[in-house]
């Protein structure tokens, strides 16, 4: 039996003149008085390919019963195609029905679909020219990612995701029993967490940074890219419950190193996932937002602009622009101020560091001037904020410090004080969250559209 050729491959000719096997599921189908047109898609393309079945094969009666969904097998000649838009078709010789699909009750008839009402067909949106090309993208960028790091020699960590401590000292985190929450065991008054699998309370990690930190204080150069989580009760378009966050912790590097590290890897990503995904780019770049491609071309060309907080403060108090939340020294920065920063005022990303420490997580390195911290954030058009990073604080006391400050329970960063007391060295890192990343790529405007199973309150579906 022939190995079947994906339509990628098909469409690019090799086997031109050639008998190929060809798989998939029917988009459409249209008839003439001579023959069958079905147009099939395998996914490893957002191109259909199109099926020419000949009326005096004994495949037309079941060619013409298909409807769209319905899967086939189909063994045929590779031809050249003299129809607009399409450089090869497939002559049928035999063809099997693999899996029907009722065209009374496929809910995917109508070419063009709300992303809402696709939200509600997860499991069946994948076959959508949005979702396919979400998909490809996706996976070239993940795949870009690795390669990033791979080529440098950074080792990739697999972050545990239960976990008992909070990393960004926030909570919003989902906890993780086996207790019996209708007859919880009750000591003292309250809930006896030692009754529970692991003895205490444990939750979904919102970050693998800090046990990157551990293996960065061994093997110097590493990365986690693994599922995080966070139970916010937020239905913005930029919120998910789980998400994937690419972190990677450098030892022996200061801020300015890891922004370098930062603006190298930014660029290297958009540049190969615009060389991967040409044609699915260009979907993007047509009917969702006409700037994806120039945006990302952009900035895999910039230099970018360093600027610190302090003076990124300054440039906005003397704007003269007129913005919804306040621009204060101690206030954070808004997607407002960063879009009007990388917009507006210079035109390219910027990297912002060096931000008041009371508005920074605990272990981010405590500066000289006693009110800021090495920290770092990437600005990029449009969304702002894609990266936020920082130098880690190596110093015991001044870790402990910060725990304090930012009111946390010391006994659950015992591990993490004590990898200050035995070889501590500079060191540094930054989270990128990829659905994120992926949404600004595309220019989708809702992030539950780059990610196949979205889960948001009160969502959890498929």
């Amino acid at each position: 039996m022939m190995r079947r050729t994906k339509i990628k491959d098909v469409l690019a000719g090799a086997e031109a003149g050639g008998e190929v096997v060809v798989q998939g599921w029917v988009k459409t189908r249209r008839s003439s008085k001579a023959v069958s047109f079905l147009q099939i898609n395998d996914g490893s393309t957002l191109k259909d390919l199109q099926v020419v079945v000949d009326r005096g094969l004994p495949i037309h009666e079941a060619a013409e019963s298909l409807g769209t969904g319905s899967s086939v097998r189909v063994t045929g000649d590779l031809m050249e195609s003299p129809g607009k838009g399409q450089t090869y078709e497939v002559h049928a010789k035999t063809m099997d029905v693999l899996g029907g699909a009722d065209p009374d009750s496929y809910p995917l008839q109508k070419k063009r679909h709300s992303l809402e009402f696709l939200r509600e067909m997860a499991y069946l949106r994948p076959r959508t020219n949005t979702f396919g090309a979400m998909a490809r993208v996706r996976n070239a960028m993940a795949f870009g990612i690795h390669k990033f790091f791979q080529d440098r020699g950074f080792l990739f960590l697999q972050a545990p995701m239960i976990t008992t401590s909070d990393a960004e000292g926030a909570g919003a985190m989902f906890r993780v029993t086996t207790l019996d929450m209708n007859k919880p065991p009750v000591k003292d008054g309250v809930v006896d967490d030692g009754e529970d699998f692991f003895g205490k309370p444990a939750y979904l990690t919102v970050s693998g940074q800090l046990e990157a930190e551990i293996f960065a204080l061994a093997l110097s150069d590493v990365y986690t890219f693994g599922p995080t989580f966070r139970a916010e009760n937020s239905n913005t378009s930029r919120h998910l419950a789980e998400f994937w966050m690419v972190e990677p912790e450098v030892a022996f590097c200061d801020l300015d190193g890891l922004a370098e590290l930062a603006e190298e890897f930014l660029k290297e990503i958009f540049s190969f996932t615009l060389a991967q995904c040409p044609e699915d780019m260009a979907f993007f770049d047509r009917f969702y937002d006409d700037t994806a491609i120039s945006t990302l071309e952009d900035i895999a060309k910039s230099s970018f602009e360093r600027l610190t907080y302090t003076e990124a403060i300054d440039i906005l108090r003397g704007s003269g622009e007129s913005f919804e939340f306040p621009v204060e020294w101690g206030l954070d920065l808004q997607s407002e101020h960063e879009r009007f920063l990388t917009e507006k005022k210079i035109g390219r990303p910027v990297i912002v560091t060096d931000y008041p420490k009371e508005i920074k997580a605990f272990y981010m390195r405590q500066n000289d001037d006693g009110k800021t911290v090495a920290a770092l954030d990437v600005l990029v058009p449009r969304i702002g904020e894609i990266i936020g990073g920082s130098q880690r604080e190596e110093r015991r006391e001044l870790l402990l410090e910060g725990i304090r400050r930012h009111d946390l329970d010391e006994a659950s960063y015992w591990w993490y004080l004590d990898l200050r007391s035995y070889g501590t060295v500079p060191h540094a890192g930054f989270g990128l969250g990829f659905e994120r990343t992926v949404q600004f790529a595309t220019g989708m405007q809702n992030i539950r559209d780059v990610t196949a199973f979205p889960r948001t309150p009160k969502s959890a579906e498929f």
